[in-house]
């Protein structure tokens, strides 16, 4: 079999081939890049093996053809790469490994290309296509990877409990590949992964989220969360998220598995957007409701407060598993503590005044808001399903109607703390923050206009209240 390769590729595969030719080596591209082609996936980085350096590879390569490119090498570890506009190009000698038992770092030692396969995770990931000149694109398939592909399987080259126990995150690798790619992971694969579950705790943290994140942005993540979950990977790696499944019964009165409804729930977000943090959002949208929940005689479970409480979980959540503490850990902490409030409205009469709240409180993030909403819907129930879908729809169009009039959408308040301390000849202080605040909720109420003269007069009126005297008049 010969792979399809554009002439992008097929031409910077023949310089590489043309370098090692010059050198005496024998190279072979490797790996994903393989499986990608084999499957008709574009493919942004391709991976070199050579028999022989992969830095001397790596500077024929780029001195005989990119002077220009940016290049760096790692001498530690024999790698180097070559970053040209659209596609990076890894590096490095064929090598054996072996493990110790306390650490998933190997030691590494020079190999041949059988060695170099030995060592990969599953044998879709083990195929290489072969760079010299009398046998350009021979695909070399020791572990019959091919078949595999054709049959979307995924398994280890060798003995599952040794690729496993050897590189504990080739467990959470496995499940990835399935949930990407939607194929199946072998049986005894797949069998493997439960008894060697607790190995994962060897893995830094910063592997674990990155792999969780690469599942989370498949196109169904639940795919892999459910295999997880099953696998026991889950409990160690986000013990939150374990605690939603179940369901708790009292005679009649039953709550849905929160587990699954989140899962659900990620789906539906994932069919909507590309975003990782509105997906980690859905994740995250009920993760306080073991913590919130309570039985209610003759009314049933009850969650009051789970918003608030999971908007206050996400920080220590994020920091536990190294995701970052910046701008979108306080996007998602904003998406769990507002997501209840659109189909809330729609309990009573919307009015302009909690619309105006609503977006001014989302701000930019109103539509990703929204978007999670109505992925938050989640009946078995067909008619409950309708009723809520047509009512976040009223809620939508009366927040279009509300925006276009009043402009809520990144407004500031006319009146400034500067203002109010020069208007009134104080310092600092908690009665700035009680009228800008009480100026901010007249507006957002209907009270008086969004207009500089009406606020002006109404802080006057305000500062008058808390006994406050007029000293500079506007």
């Amino acid at each position: 079999m010969t792979i399809s390769l554009t002439p992008y590729e097929q031409d910077i595969l023949k310089k590489v081939s043309q370098s090692a030719n010059d050198l005496g080596y024998s190279a072979y591209a490797v790996g994903g890049f393989v499986r990608d082609k084999i499957l008709g996936r574009s493919c942004k980085d391709i991976d070199i093996v050579c028999i022989g350096s992969g830095i001397d590879l790596a500077k024929k390569f780029k001195e005989q053809f990119y002077p220009n490119a940016p290049f760096s090498y790692f001498k530690n570890f024999g790698t180097a790469m070559i970053k040209l506009d659209d596609i990076e190009i890894e590096f490095v000698g064929a090598r054996k490994e072996s493990y110790r038992q306390d650490s998933r770092k190997p030691i590494v030692e020079t190999g041949s290309l059988q060695d170099d396969q030995n060592r990969r995770d599953f044998t879709i990931n083990a195929m290489a296509i072969q760079l010299t000149d009398d046998d350009f694109g021979k695909i070399i398939d020791p572990f019959n990877g091919l078949a595999d592909l054709a049959d979307q399987l995924i398994k280890t080259p060798l003995a599952p409990e040794a690729t496993f126990s050897d590189d504990p995150l080739r467990m959470m690798r496995a499940i990835r590949f399935a949930t990407q790619l939607n194929f199946r992971i072998d049986e005894s694969t797949y069998n493997a992964i439960e008894p060697l579950a607790e190995r994962i705790q060897i893995v830094s943290q910063e592997r674990i989220i990155d792999e969780l994140n690469k599942i989370i942005l498949a196109p169904k993540p639940s795919i892999g969360f459910k295999l997880l979950f099953n696998t026991k990977l889950l409990h160690l790696i986000f013990p939150d998220m374990v605690n939603l499944y179940g369901v708790d019964k009292v005679g009649r009165f039953a709550h849905k598995d929160n587990f699954y409804h989140t899962l659900q729930v990620l789906d539906n977000t994932a069919d909507r957007s590309d975003d990782l943090w509105l997906r980690w959002a859905a994740i995250l949208h009920d993760i306080a409701k073991p913590a919130t929940k309570r039985f209610e005689e003759g009314h049933g479970w009850t969650f009051h407060g789970h918003e608030a409480l999971g908007a206050k979980m996400v920080p220590r959540i994020f920091r536990q598993l190294k995701l970052p503490l910046n701008e979108h850990m306080k996007f998602v902490q904003k998406m769990v503590m507002l997501h209840l409030r659109p189909i809330s409205l729609t309990k009573e009469n919307i009015t302009d005044s909690a619309i105006r709240r609503l977006i001014f409180d989302a701000n930019d993030d109103l539509d990703q808001l929204l978007q999670l909403c109505e992925a938050d819907i989640t009946s078995k129930n067909a008619d409950k399903v309708k009723r809520y879908t047509r009512n976040l729809k009223l809620v939508k169009k009366k927040v279009e109607e509300v925006e276009e009039r009043d402009r809520i959408r990144n407004w500031q308040p006319p009146i400034s703390g500067e203002l109010i301390m020069k208007t009134f000849d104080i310092k600092p202080s908690k009665e700035v923050g009680l009228i800008k605040n009480a100026i901010k909720d007249a507006i957002l109420d209907g009270e008086i206009a969004n207009d500089f003269e009406e606020a002006f007069n109404f802080m006057k009126q305000k500062g008058h209240d808390l006994g406050l005297q007029v000293v500079h008049q506007e």
